[in-house]
């Protein structure tokens, strides 16, 4: 019997067998593909505005907060202490009537926000001061003795969402923000992230000038739903 005798086509390619990929290989495609996805998977977040939260407003609340306001100021006038209570409709309803705000849907034309620079975390005064003058919209909400702050803004024709709830203060004459959580879009912000870039915000020389409190009003914090002022 004659031995068999390898064709052409098969001497020709002999050499070009599949080699198998290193898992250094492998493992480096993984990790860049996952780099990828997750990169992607931030984008859609930060993109995604998360809806707004079920305030109410009215003409009437906010008659009411006025009126509160105007009574203490006569108190203190007089010499005697006040404090004023209001709760999440009538501090929204002063808002809306009050703040000015850019956007067809706003009140008036606009103040706050802010946008984060992908290598650092905190918010320098720029970007703060960039963000205050496109802001679209402002909700309130009083939750036991918290505060969440509910922010649209507007970063090169797209509408952002931030929020941001904790714990507000009166401290040595300055108010006092204490985060507990917060996320730009549906992405949540780590803790330590927040907390940094609240504290560079406060520290800074020219926001602390803008968070001192008038002299009258010795104390200021959520309480059960609604915010209290003292005065003095």
């Amino acid at each position: 019997m004659n031995p068999s005798i390898p064709s052409i086509d098969d001497q020709q390619f002999a050499h070009a067998q599949v080699k198998p990929v290193s898992p250094w290989k492998w493992a480096f495609r993984i990790i860049r593909w996952a780099t990828y996805a997750f990169a992607l998977i931030t984008l859609i977040l930060l993109l995604h505005k998360a809806p707004p939260p079920p305030v109410e407003t009215s003409p009437q609340a906010a008659a009411r907060a006025e009126q509160k306001l105007e009574d203490a100021e006569r108190a203190v006038a007089s010499g005697q202490p006040a404090t004023v209570r209001m709760d999440e409709t009538e501090l929204n309803s002063y808002l809306s009537s009050h703040l000015e705000l850019s956007g067809a849907n706003a009140a008036k034309p606009a103040r706050t926000g802010n946008q984060i620079p992908a290598n650092d975390p905190a918010p320098t005064q720029q970007d703060v001061e960039q963000m205050r003058s496109n802001v679209r919209d402002v909700k309130i909400q009083l939750i036991e003795d918290r505060v969440k702050a509910y922010v649209v803004f507007n970063v090169h024709g797209k509408d952002m969402s931030l929020e941001l709830e904790g714990r507000l203060a009166a401290q040595n004459g300055y108010l006092n923000f204490q985060p507990v959580s917060g996320q730009f879009g549906s992405l949540p912000i780590p803790q330590s992230t927040l907390e940094s870039a609240v504290q560079r915000l406060m520290d800074s020389p020219e926001n602390r000038e803008k968070l001192k409190l008038p002299p009258q009003i010795a104390d200021l914090h959520i309480e059960n739903g609604e915010v209290v002022a003292s005065y003095k």
